[in-house]
């Protein structure tokens, strides 16, 4: 076998039509064999003799797409100061562009013997672990141009590659579960159809399913344990898993373009599935486990703000320029358009405590790629002060969690909410304006993959999360959620019926928001996991999203929220006064030749609101007018924006207020939304309202009134 110098960069494997060049760092390492892997189970050793700034390097001829390989590397294994080489472990590619096969747990893959963990494990890990793959960079994208659909436009369908089509009847079966399932005409016409602009997939790195759940028949569903930051993970993969998972990655990415869907990445870059000191050595910890690893004082040990056994070393230069390179990479290969970072207040731990001048935000704020996409922090995690919404730089936008903690409360009827509702109505100001952002940096839900359904939100009080297998003692126990009088499934008319209108009420609240929306998958159809707020590891019914049947009866209510949510998607893309690029006023606006106010809050007699209203403890009741003729932004070409003028009428009281339309704002409206009835009101069929006409509505429920420009 021919092998040639080669280059230190790119990193990981790299074909060029004749051979590959593989490039690999390591500071810890005396030396490392590139081993070449064989179908007959046979392997066959280059060591890499080049070295520039400890990146081993060789070019070899010949070695084509499709073949699989791994590292080995000689050095020092001395956990007490770091270091943790053990050449009899196979060892994935840090930059692997495909990683082929599954772990087969056993001590073979851990460095360390079970019943000593003292002692070093020479067992050969190469046939129980997965080994990277040389994958062919080549494909044809054809006109494929990425929608760029700005912020204001946004609507986010959060969504897992398996949950989501797994259990769609129109899907053929070898494709559920799979990339290519993500372009099939069912799934798409169902986003389009939907309104929603943007699909973010939960995790689709490589991850590891972890041992301890594997050995209790349980799997890690969700996809939050990293091993792979560049290769798309080979389960959802129906062609194969040598490269093939790439190219089938790729036309799904082509083929959600086509209909205009944005497609964004939920990204793990805070920790590997390598876990804490008692973890297998795979990858990371085998190369140069102190370059990549956050260690404690005694450097046996991990430092762990994620609650997962390790933390990734932001300070290292490796680290950061691994995943610069990935973002990069997902960028302008795959094509993404953006990526939501799971606990990205562990990026910015650049020492100990969360600092948003970390090197990490200097490096993305500055890089001509990165920079120009979608970029959505998940601002905690669980170190301390971890809590960090509101406090990531300007080019962040954020999950804003006060935004669901609010409106949950509100609508259970939690007192003295509707101060802090007024500003998470209007895009939360308080949290964004200060550092120049807009309303457009809270990310706004209700629900997502962490947590209650939204139909598990109204159905429960507590956590049902025995199926997991660890005594119901893991996942949230305060979730601000309420059964509506009922644990669990029931047949009581009564109950079914507040529990519509709850969910209807969680939805209209959050498409009529200022800020960007996301729905979780399913919820749009009332999808529910029988009470599981913490499903991480059911891969089966429990996550899977069962779609409505139109020719089943039992299916008639979710088809009804299905239908209730479209509506109010396009009622928020059909109406700019839904999506301000600036925050509120709360005044008259220069220039618009108007003597209202921007937006107006009153109480439910019509009245202005006063301080002492905003405070009282029973008050949870509102009306808010929003004033289309008032826009302050103009439009792309500097012409100015109107709208229609709409009045919002919050009830979240137990029994029926009456509202008073208020006199000075409008003479005619018409009813377009009333969360009292499964249909929402059809458009047009609404009734007419006059200024001071009084309405009742009933309790928990919300009105919305329209007055045409």
């Amino acid at each position: 076998m021919q092998v040639w110098p080669g280059q230190a960069y790119p990193l990981g494997a790299t074909y060029d039509g004749a051979g590959t060049n593989f490039a690999v760092f390591s500071e810890a390492a005396a030396r490392i064999e590139l081993c070449l892997l064989h179908d007959d189970g046979s392997e066959t050793a280059v060591e890499l003799r080049e070295t520039d700034a400890f990146v081993r390097h060789a070019y070899l001829p010949g070695i084509m797409p499709g073949q699989r390989y791994g590292f080995r590397a000689h050095g020092p294994y001395q956990p007490e100061r770091g270091h943790r080489c053990n050449s009899a472990k196979l060892l994935l590619d840090p930059y692997a562009r495909a990683i082929s096969g599954r772990i087969r747990w056993g001590e073979e893959v851990y460095g360390y013997h079970f019943q000593r963990p003292e002692k070093r494990n020479d067992l050969d890990s190469a046939p129980h672990t997965m080994a990277s793959v040389v994958v062919n960079p080549y494909f044809d994208w054809g006109d494929d141009r990425p929608p760029r659909t700005d912020y204001h436009r946004t609507v986010i369908y959060e969504a897992h590659v398996k949950g989501l089509t797994m259990l769609h009847p129109r899907l053929p079966d070898e494709l559920r579960g799979t990339y290519a399932a993500l372009a099939h005409p069912a799934i798409i016409e169902h986003l389009t159809e939907l309104g929603v602009t943007t699909l973010e997939l939960m995790p689709v790195h490589q991850f590891v399913h972890d041992h301890r759940l594997v050995d209790a028949g349980l799997s890690n569903y969700w996809g939050y344990n990293t091993i792979g930051f560049f290769a798309p993970h080979n389960a959802y993969a129906s062609w194969g898993d040598r490269g093939q998972q790439v190219l089938e990655f790729k036309s799904a990415v082509r083929a959600l373009h086509q209909a205009g869907i944005e497609v964004i990445l939920d990204v793990v870059y805070n920790h590997t599935a390598e876990g804490n000191h008692l973890g297998p050595t795979l990858s990371f910890r085998g190369l140069d486990n102190a370059s990549y690893y956050r260690l404690s004082n005694d450097r046996r040990y991990y430092m762990d703000t994620t609650g997962t056994g390790n933390s990734l070393l932001m300070r290292s230069p490796h680290v950061l320029q691994l995943i610069m390179d990935s973002l990069r990479y997902w960028v302008t290969e795959m094509r993404v358009d953006g990526f939501r970072f799971d606990l990205a207040a562990t990026l910015a731990r650049q020492f100990h405590e969360v600092d948003r001048l970390s090197s990490f935000f200097d490096l993305v704020q500055q890089d001509p790629v990165v920079s120009q996409v979608k970029l959505i922090a998940e601002p905690w995690d669980v170190g301390e002060g971890g809590y960090q919404v509101g406090n990531f730089p300007p080019l962040w936008t954020e999950w804003n969690g006060k935004f669901r903690d609010t409106v949950r409360d509100l609508w259970r009827g939690e007192p003295r909410t509707l101060a802090e509702f007024a500003s998470r109505l209007t895009g939360s100001s308080d949290l964004y304006q200060s550092d120049g952002r807009r309303p457009l940096a809270s990310v706004n839900f209700v629900t997502c993959h962490d947590g209650f359904t939204l139909r598990d939100l109204v159905s429960y009080d507590k956590k049902h999360n025995e199926a997991n297998g660890e005594g119901n003692q893991d996942g949230e126990s305060y979730n601000r959620s309420w059964n509506c009088g009922v644990e669990g499934d029931t047949d009581d008319p009564g109950v079914l019926a507040l529990r519509g209108r709850q969910m209807r009420n969680f939805i209209a609240t959050l498409m009529l928001s200022q800020g960007v929306p996301m729905l979780s998958h399913g919820d749009e159809f009332a999808r529910t996991q029988h009470g599981n707020n913490n499903a991480y590891c059911q891969d089966n019914e429990v996550s899977w999203v069962h779609w409505p049947d139109p020719r089943n009866e039992a299916d008639a209510p979710a088809l009804e929220l299905l239908r209730f949510t479209r509506s109010l998607i396009w009622l928020r893309r059909d109406h700019p006064v839904f999506r301000r690029r600036r925050f509120f006023h709360g005044r008259p606006v220069e220039g618009t030749h108007d003597e209202l106010s921007d937006i107006a809050w009153f109480t439910a007699e019509g009245e202005e609101m006063r301080q002492r209203d905003w405070q009282a403890a029973h008050a949870k009741s509102l009306t808010v007018f929003l004033n289309g003729n008032a826009i302050s932004e103009p439009g792309p070409r500097g012409e100015r924006i109107t709208d229609d003028s709409f009045l919002l009428m919050f009830n979240a009281h137990h029994e029926p207020l009456d509202f008073t339309v208020p006199v000075d704002h409008g003479k005619q409206w018409q009813l377009i939304v009333d969360t009292s009835l499964p249909e929402g009101v059809e458009p047009g069929s609404g009734a007419k309202v006059a200024a001071g006409d009084r309405l009742t509505l009933v309790d928990r429920s919300l009105l919305v009134l329209q007055r045409p420009a």
